[in-house]
């Protein structure tokens, strides 16, 4: 979620984590300068931050580690999808910004989740990010079972129809988007047409819930055109999405409706994007704006909306019913970027400013800094212990050094 949480861990003993950071490391090192098959890869991340102290926690220092395995061997018409993750955060007083650290999370139906470590200032987790068989008997059909990344959002950054666990639009460090247990049939009647259907098993503290959808998406001249329907979470819900052209601007918009406990209730975003040339550099444009009729619409429901199951199973992206983005990037030179990303809440007035400049290093290197404010009301009282969705967040400053191999 864009709204910081200050979580407290557990363990006095900070240098534990040394040994397992030099196992990873060493992991990555022998697996690079080894000869390896073309369909094995991966990276490894770390990420260094500084945070500034607010009224409910001192200044704190932390690290986040992640090393990822990828592999996508086949044989024939089969093929098999594999990532086995780690990520490790070593924190000073126990605290981690509620923005980063392990992949979200909905309720995964497979077992394939584990915390190895979880102490006041260490948490280690692993899992299977990925693990799915595909079966591909011509180019017009693919089958595919077990936990693999499934988007069907339009927009770029807030993807309110994207019905299968969207990622956090103010997470800088993650490169991949969370996997999802479904069994998926897709379907390709032409070039530019598909037909999508996914049935999803999850099993939360909610209990048992089954997500059957049907989607088709094709392009009408310069525009991609789709919609979707079925059962999400047991609840009748349909989507539409737009995607094209309006002159050098890219358009983008998708909205769903959904019955839920005896309402309906509307969720939509609309995006505007383009590149332009500024002294034959590129230059990225992004706006978004979001109407969202599961998040709240004042400070005073924040409390209530955490306890929502929609809030538990990760559907929602912002706490706040109307958020815009913003987020520019400049190419300053072949190596060198500059960029910058400004969320807010229309309701609360709350503002999250990231700006961030990015090295390329080599063909798999990239260092990246870059520095989270939080600007809105930060006053705590028993009534609201929420007073703003941004307000709380401390300033954060952060270096990421990823090495792909």
């Amino acid at each position: 979620m864009a709204l910081w949480i200050q979580t407290k861990r557990a363990s006095r003993r900070f240098g534990q984590t040394t040994g397992p950071l030099v196992i990873l490391w060493s992991l990555v090192t022998a697996t690079t300068v080894s000869a390896q098959p073309n369909w094995l890869s991966g990276y490894v991340q770390t990420v260094p931050l500084l945070s500034g102290p607010t009224q409910s926690s001192p200044a704190s220092v932390s690290d986040f580690n992640r090393l990822r395995l990828s592999l996508e061997p086949s044989w024939g018409p089969v093929s098999l999808e594999a990532a086995y993750e780690h990520a490790i955060t070593i924190s000073q007083h126990g605290t981690q910004s509620g923005f980063l650290g392990a992949v979200p999370n909905g309720g995964e139906w497979l077992p394939l989740d584990n915390t190895v470590v979880d102490q006041d200032h260490v948490q280690w987790g692993q899992r299977l990010d990925r693990l799915n068989v595909r079966f591909s008997p011509s180019q017009s059909l693919d089958l595919t079972i077990g936990r693999q990344a499934v988007s069907w959002g339009t927009t770029l950054f807030l993807t309110p129809a994207d019905p299968f666990l969207p990622f956090n639009p103010a997470d800088p460090f993650r490169q991949f988007r969370g996997g999802v247990d479904v069994a998926r049939l897709q379907m390709y009647p032409g070039p530019l047409s598909t037909v999508d259907v996914v049935v999803r098993a999850t099993n939360s503290p909610l209990g048992e819930e089954v997500t059957a959808l049907g989607r088709g998406l094709t392009t009408w001249q310069n525009w991609e055109l789709s919609a979707w329907g079925g059962t999400l979470y047991g609840d009748t819900a349909g989507a539409v999405g737009i995607s094209g052209s309006l002159g050098t601007w890219a358009l983008r918009a998708e909205g769903v409706v959904r019955e839920l406990r005896g309402r309906i209730i509307g969720r939509g975003a609309l995006g505007l994007d383009r590149v332009l040339q500024i002294a034959d550099r590129d230059l990225f444009l992004i706006f978004e704006y979001q109407r969202d009729g599961l998040a709240a619409a004042a400070p005073a429901r924040y409390t209530e909306l955490l306890l929502t199951p929609e809030f538990l199973r990760g559907e929602l992206q912002t706490l706040g019913r109307d958020v815009t983005v913003a987020q520019a990037s400049y190419q300053v030179s072949p190596l060198w970027s500059l960029g910058g990303l400004s969320m807010w809440n229309l309701n609360d007035s709350s503002t999250l400013v990231a700006p961030s400049v990015t090295y390329t290093a080599g063909d798999e290197t990239v260092i990246s800094g870059g520095i989270y404010f939080g600007f809105g009301d930060a006053h705590i009282t028993a009534s609201q212990p929420l007073p703003s969705e941004f307000g709380l967040a401390s300033s954060t400053g952060y270096l990421s050094f990823s090495v792909f191999f």
